[in-house]
């Protein structure tokens, strides 16, 4: 198993409100993409990956209803820090969250971080984005090209830590030797197209050149965003055996 990690502050905004983090002794990947008024996503995409963490060393063995207990321990953690803290009211955070147990991947996702998987050559989204734009997507209102530059597209539809939709989508896959998974902010996957990230991870290498690559096409294309991304490359993977 292999992994790495890279986060940047980007070209326009005034501090990283991102956070990532990753073990690989317990193949526990997440990162979380925060907001807020001054410093306070930095604080609620903190206390989301401070959850994982903690779950990461619980003892659980990998699973969906650790996963859901852990994003809901972030949830109500971030509330209560908002009510206690009135200069944090108003934050929350995405959190997309990977977790490596026997043969699956585990995954829990909130927001519009994502999760990629390339296997055999091609890039797919696994993760949905909660996000206006998506849903503008899913009724054909708009084309997933016209997405990319909706002015709206910054709009999610669920975060933890807020009032309104918390509810993660919670998802297993098989785990396959040789798969490259991608988490990423949106300042990654809003800046640089899929095909061009399909193209990078295509190219073998280390994974540290294919995310020091990424990284730099995202800030080329703008930096508008915070930009965050987790690299792993599943080495001891095997098929799924429904059997």
């Amino acid at each position: 198993m292999s992994a790495t990690l890279r986060t940047d502050i980007g070209k326009v905004r005034k501090q990283n409100e991102d956070a990532a983090w990753f073990d690989e002794k317990h193949a526990v990947f997440a990162v979380a993409d925060g907001m807020g008024g001054h410093l306070a996503g930095e604080v609620a995409s903190r206390m989301a990956i401070d959850a994982i963490r903690n779950m990461a060393h619980s003892g659980e063995k990998p699973g969906i209803a650790p996963l859901r207990d852990a994003v809901a321990s972030a949830h109500e953690a971030i509330l209560a820090h908002a009510k206690e803290h009135p200069e944090c009211a108003g934050m929350g955070t995405t959190l997309s969250v990977l977790w490596r147990g026997g043969s699956y991947v585990y995954i829990a996702h909130v927001g519009d971080s994502r999760v990629y998987r390339l296997r055999g050559g091609e890039l797919e989204q696994i993760t949905e984005d909660h996000s206006l734009v998506e849903e503008l997507v899913r009724a054909r209102l708009i084309t997933r090209e016209e997405a990319r530059t909706h002015p709206r597209r910054n709009i999610i539809t669920r975060a933890l830590g807020t009032q309104g939709d918390n509810t993660p989508d919670l998802l297993a896959a098989d785990a396959v030797r040789g798969d490259i998974w991608l988490l990423c902010s949106d300042g990654l996957s809003g800046m640089v197209p899929d095909a061009q990230i399909e193209k990078t991870l295509k190219k073998g290498g280390s994974l540290g050149a294919m995310a020091d690559s990424l990284l730099e096409q995202a800030l080329f294309a703008g930096g508008k965003d915070n930009i965050t991304l987790v690299l792993y490359r599943d080495e001891e993977g095997r098929l799924w055996n429904r059997g």
